[in-house]
């Protein structure tokens, strides 16, 4: 009787995508981003909006054109009741939010991390050179033993005796 091969199941397999380190990894960055946002939106609504309110309106949001007059708005939706408003201070805000998170990640992740990782390749780097030296040098003094024997041999003994 032949015993045939049993496949995987189905849960099998995603318990094994689960499993695997990157899943892990990129679940935990999903979560900090989103913690993140939170604070880049906080500091974009608590400190960035006022100082730009300083110069009009306090909140970013309330920047905006009208494309068909008259623009007339629902103070308790938010929304437009006539004509079509361009709300580019929801842009503007956005782009800040953006601009900001940007700005953060690079300066006190990627920056930090190339750096790390730029030393960590000099050091591996000069590891392998002085490994490379060393090896080197072995090698030389090997040669130099091996002709100082031959040098012996020739010098003690002659052909005929060999």
């Amino acid at each position: 009787m032949s015993e045939k091969k049993k496949d995987p199941s189905i849960l099998d397999g995603f318990k094994a995508f689960l499993m695997r380190g990157n899943v892990v990894d990129l679940a935990v960055a999903v979560v900090i981003g989103a913690a993140f946002t939170n604070i880049v939106n906080s500091v974009v609504k608590g400190v960035i909006n006022p100082l730009v309110g300083a110069f009009g309106t306090k909140d970013l949001d309330k920047y905006s054109s009208c494309l068909k007059s008259p623009c007339d708005f629902d103070e308790a939706t938010g929304t437009a009741t006539s004509g079509i408003p361009i709300m580019w201070g929801t842009v503007l805000s956005a782009t800040l939010t953006f601009v900001i998170t940007a700005a953060v990640v690079y300066f006190l992740m990627v920056l930090p991390m190339s750096k790390y990782l730029a030393r960590q390749a000099a050091r591996q780097k000069a590891r392998e050179n002085t490994q490379e030296v060393i090896e080197v040098t072995e090698l030389a003094v090997l040669k130099e033993i091996r002709d100082a024997l031959v040098a012996q041999r020739g010098s003690g003994h002659s052909d005929s005796e060999r």
